[in-house]
């Protein structure tokens, strides 16, 4: 339930305590001249039923403290050991000198409460004040991620198996005692007759005894009250997973491998080496240097395509309309061009660098013409071909022409790499060349040069975030929550970042401000 604030205010000597330790020019005096923490009230106010419940714990005294943990990377229990005998927190928090602090737990409560959406909406909240300020414009933004490493250890792959088999045991465990007692029975005893076999063999065992499990519960898992035991659901969920990951797959299937039963949505990904984690992925105003949209996904999520989602949810959120995006080479890729620059949608003008290709001696695809049905193709010597397949990554489709239409051709030797050859030319013709070809136009102009020039600034806000705020390991485990982790960072740095913006220059800059350039 939350009721009215029932604090012990600053009293007078109070503030002449305040006045005389913390200094005209301390980073919390500035934060909170330039940030209305108050606006932020009704959001906060929203997770709170208004008539039920325990008292609850003044929401803005909470979101101030998360911000303090984040701002100075304390843990719970060192943000409130802090506030107990911090002058400047206990100014920053509005409490007096003989307030009490709240327990350290109540920080997880609060963060539960609150969750990761209504984190997502507090985040929006301070971009909104920003924007009052002035400071964010829509002429362009930036977008980079960079790697958050997942909050495990890394078991083998016979040990992830066990675990996931426990787990799933555990949660039936209710529903099927003796079956249950059972199957650890089973379990042990392939531990103890397998400990002199290769890891092969020993991994080979223990799934299939998973498998045996997982399938007389997914019976039991069919009929309530099972049906509805969400734990369950989820552990039974993860062990189908798990089994999954050891059937052959494609290689493109691989890199989706469960990695820990403790934290199901950290992946595999490679950011310079290889890694187990997350990806912190930001989007930025080029003027400014606020973080106007932020995300959490798996390491091996596809980066390219959330810019959409990014600036998408910006504009929902701020009622903007960005005019364009800055990426690295990862958007060079024709579906995510054409999902960025639909007139219909985001419509943004997109600066990407093209990816180099090799000259060649032969003629290229693009000169080759098709139809207007995009089904007959046309060489450069004015043959034509209309036989044509999707190609592999359905991205296209691939033109072939006969060894009949290219025999006697007076081009023959510009067009095939062995003029030899029996067979006739193959061409691949994109949906997306005209997608390409404006961003290969676009790279030769000044203004690609000079939008080129800033774009840097996300990734010196990104080092930011990981030098200063621990942003590099997850604080949690699961997606939701190193999201929430990450919303949090990006508040702290564009807190930080409005204040070096909105601070009068003639008063020095203090080492809080430290890692924002």
């Amino acid at each position: 339930m939350l009721r009215a604030w029932e604090h012990v205010p600053p009293s007078a000597l109070d503030q002449l305590v305040f006045q005389a330790l913390v200094p005209a020019d301390h980073y919390l005096r500035r934060v909170k001249a330039i940030l209305d923490f108050e606006q932020l009230r009704p959001l906060l106010a929203e997770c709170y039923p208004s008539s039920m419940g325990r008292p609850a714990i003044e929401p803005v005294l909470m979101l101030k403290l998360e911000f303090l943990q984040y701002h100075y990377n304390l843990s719970d229990r060192e943000v409130m050991e802090q506030a107990m005998v911090n002058v400047a927190f206990r100014f920053f928090l509005d409490l007096s000198l003989k307030s009490s602090v709240p327990h350290h737990t109540s920080l997880s409560y609060f963060r539960e409460r609150l969750g990761p959406e209504q984190h997502q909406r507090v985040f929006d909240g301070v971009v909104s004040q920003a924007r009052q300020h002035g400071l964010v414009k829509d002429r362009l933004r930036l977008k980079d991620a960079t790697h958050v490493i997942a909050n495990i250890a890394l078991p083998s792959t016979i040990r992830l198996v066990a675990q996931t088999r426990q787990q799933l045991l555990q949660a039936v465990r209710g529903y099927a005692g003796s079956r249950v007692a059972s199957e650890e029975a089973k379990a042990q005893q392939i531990h103890e007759t397998t400990a002199d076999l290769s890891g092969e063999e020993r991994l080979l065992q223990r799934v299939v005894h998973l498998r045996s499990i997982v399938g007389w519960v997914d019976a039991l898992a069919a009929e309530p009250p099972a049906a509805n035991d969400t734990v369950l659901t989820e552990a039974l969920g993860l062990a189908h997973k798990v089994l999954a990951d050891r059937e052959p797959a494609p290689s493109c299937a691989k890199a989706d491998k469960v990695v820990s039963v403790h934290d199901p949505d950290a992946r595999t990904g490679k950011h310079g080496d290889w890694y187990q984690g997350f990806q912190l992925d930001v989007s930025m105003d080029a003027d400014s240097e606020i973080v106007t949209a932020l995300d959490v996904q798996p390491a091996n999520s596809d980066e390219a395509a959330n810019t959409a989602a990014l600036i998408g949810h910006e504009e929902a959120s701020q009622g903007n309309d960005v005019a364009a995006v800055s990426i690295d080479g990862i958007g060079y890729r024709g579906d995510v061009l054409r999902e960025l620059t639909d007139p219909k949608s985001l419509n943004l003008e997109v600066f990407v660098p093209p990816t180099e290709r090799p000259s060649l001696e032969r003629f290229g695809a693009e000169q080759f013409t098709l139809n207007d049905e995009g089904t007959v193709l046309t060489c450069p010597a004015g043959r034509t071909t209309a036989s044509w397949k999707r190609n592999k990554h359905d991205s296209g489709k691939k033109f072939r022409f006969s060894r009949a239409t290219c025999a006697g051709c007076p081009l023959r030797d510009k067009c095939l790499d062995n003029p030899e050859q029996c067979s006739g030319r193959a061409v691949n013709k994109s949906d997306y060349e005209a997608e390409y070809r404006q961003a290969q136009g676009k790279a030769q102009t000044e203004e690609y040069r000079q939008v080129r020039k800033e774009h840097p600034r996300i990734e010196r806000k990104l080092a930011d975030m990981v030098r200063w705020h621990g942003a590099r390991r997850a604080r949690y485990r699961g997606r939701p929550w190193v999201w929430l982790q990450g919303l949090l960072t990006g508040i702290v740095v564009n807190i930080k970042r409005m204040v070096r913006l909105l601070t009068p220059p003639t008063l020095p800059l203090r080492a809080e401000l430290a890692g924002d350039g």
